[in-house]
């Protein structure tokens, strides 16, 4: 009987472990003009990485002031259009 409970216990929590894994996949939410942030704290920054001057993707993760988690994504001008003159 023990053994049984300890299998079982074993797959629950790699069920957990997997789903908490496929939540971090989730896509951002693309940012649509005066949609509020409340950004509290930045965790991460990312865009796509380019030497030409154009608009790129970029998404912003975030906790916001409710505690929550939040992954935006939105369109800026890459950082090579900073040292063109």
């Amino acid at each position: 009987m023990k053994l049984r409970t300890l299998v079982f216990g074993g797959a629950l929590a790699l069920a957990a472990v997997s789903g908490l894994a496929q939540a971090d996949d989730a896509k951002p939410v693309p940012y649509h003009y005066g949609m509020p942030m409340n950004i509290a704290k930045v965790l991460a920054m990312n865009e796509t990485p380019t030497d030409d001057c154009k608009v790129i993707k970029a998404d912003i993760k975030f906790v916001d002031t409710a505690g929550k988690v939040q992954d935006v994504s939105y369109r800026k001008m890459s950082e090579a259009c900073d040292f063109q003159n």
